[in-house]
């Protein structure tokens, strides 16, 4: 590879889509090297591996791009990582577009993945290579948390397909099953312009999770009728697409009769609206039109003429707290082990490695909170590799999102609802609207007993765009 084709190569995969197995067989190859996930947050490369080339975890947070230069400077024949979709943001941006770094897109059905994914998880068994040390386990289907993250992989394969159409690059696609074909695999080194072939695919790792879908989900039933409604081809794909990081349509709430859309902003009241309009004609919770597509929001908008979409927007330092506390400061939400993880160890966010216990103080609150606002100023500046998150993204950012589909007629303060919703139920002839109810912020210690005037500079920092684009005022505890 004198005259090399490419500069470096990155390997855009997700959990449990066979990226060790590629990886493996990548490294047969005497010319290439994959240095494994060297962006992940909780580790330099491969598990347990906090140093590469001179770059510790500090050194890689600080200056992400520069150990991407030392990585294509310092590497003998072509190197190469993989790169997950919630990995460092700044690493996407920089080789997107830059034709001199080849993209090779694995993919796989996200139902395995995802099933893949809850059975390691619960079993601590990541990778196998020898089958009479497998590990086996049930897991629970849900639905939800298997919306949200199918959202976020489709968004993010969305963001690679129109970067590399905007650079008029090509990638080399290659799926789970491929991986064991040595002629794809050697297709995949003509691709990177290695000299090297591969005989006969990597048997080093073992499959773990053998065996039909039944067999390995508890609530089978329950997961099969929750697909039902999974559009698996985009048969309801609007032709005007939004961008990546447009609405999350299967957020939105409608009632089925009255002419109420609700758009609700994470952290901010969410339940209690729900709540508030299952009670009106006494349709249930149950009887709510959620989880719906373009198409499904559409028709219910032709359907509901004069109709009204609200949300309720809460103020940014109650919705951070709301966040932190629902979020961060204890250990039991997956979905934010990593970005809590990274907050502790590479930000020293001052939280313990579990959910605090009972001896958990008010100065001990705040000190973390204070260091959780801190970094949400660098995060959402795009200064850090954890994801922005709608937990805490700004709320005037998720009005921008929302606005690509659906204008919201309403913003309503939380601290408005119990007149403001009422009026708005009036205003599409509902006439005995139930009263909503108020919504804490979860947490043992109330914002009052943490906020003084470093939480509010911290705040406001943070949240600036909130502040002035919304209008919000300091807030007033009492």
């Amino acid at each position: 590879m004198a005259n090399r084709r490419y500069d470096a190569f990155v390997l855009f995969a997700e959990m449990r889509t066979g990226s060790n197995y590629l990886e493996d067989n990548l490294n047969v190859l005497p010319d290439v090297t994959c240095l494994g996930e060297v962006y992940n947050p909780t580790f330099l490369g491969h598990h347990n591996q906090f140093e590469l080339m001179g770059y510790d975890m500090d050194r890689r947070e600080a200056d992400p791009l520069g150990l991407l230069d030392r990585i294509i400077e310092g590497s003998e024949g072509l190197p190469g990582f993989r790169l997950f979709h919630d990995h460092d943001d700044r690493v996407v941006e920089r080789v997107l577009p830059d034709p001199r770094i080849a993209k090779v897109i694995l993919t796989r059905n996200p139902l395995d993945s995802y099933v893949s994914r809850k059975i390691a998880t619960a079993t601590g068994q990541w990778r196998l290579t020898d089958a009479k040390n497998l590990k086996t386990a049930q897991i629970r289907f849900d639905a939800e948390e298997f919306a949200e993250l199918t959202d976020r992989l489709a968004a993010f394969q969305d963001r690679l397909r129109r970067g590399l159409q905007l650079g008029g690059q090509g990638a080399f696609l290659i799926r789970y099953e491929d991986i064991n074909d040595a002629e794809v695999l050697n297709g995949l080194a003509a691709f990177l312009g290695s000299d090297g072939r591969i005989e006969a695919a990597s048997n080093k790792l073992k499959r773990q999770n053998p065996g039909e879908l039944s067999e390995k989900v508890e609530n089978y039933d329950e997961m099969i009728a929750a697909l039902r409604d999974v559009d698996r081809f985009g048969l309801t794909a609007s032709p005007d697409a939004e961008p990546v990081r447009g609405a999350a349509v299967p957020g939105f709430v409608a009632h089925p009769h009255a002419g109420l859309l609700f758009l609700p902003i994470k952290g901010a009241p969410e339940q209690s609206v729900i709540d508030w309009m299952a009670g009106i004609g006494g349709v249930g919770r149950d009887g709510l039109l959620r989880k719906m597509t373009q198409k499904d929001l559409k028709q219910w908008m032709k359907d509901h003429p004069g109709y009204r979409s609200f949300t309720v927007l809460r103020h940014p330092v109650k919705r951070a707290y709301t966040s932190f506390n629902r979020y961060i400061l204890p250990d039991d939400r997956a979905a934010y082990a990593d970005p809590r993880k990274i907050m502790r160890q590479r930000y020293k966010l001052p939280i313990p490695g579990a959910a605090p216990g009972e001896d958990w103080s008010a100065e001990e609150q705040k000190a973390a909170f204070a260091g959780f606002l801190e970094f949400l100023k660098m995060n959402l500046a795009g200064q850090t590799s954890v994801r922005i998150d709608p937990a805490w993204a700004s709320q005037a950012a998720i009005l921008q999102g929302i606005g690509q589909v659906a204008q919201p007629h309403h913003l309503l303060r939380e601290e408005e609802m119990e007149t403001a919703l009422p009026g708005l139920a009036r205003a599409v002839g509902v006439s005995d609207a139930p009263a909503p109810r108020a919504e804490g912020s979860p947490g043992a210690v109330p914002l009052a007993r943490v906020y003084d005037g470093k939480i509010e500079k911290a705040a406001i920092d943070a949240y600036r765009r909130d502040y002035l684009g919304l209008g919000f005022p300091r807030w007033n505890k009492v």
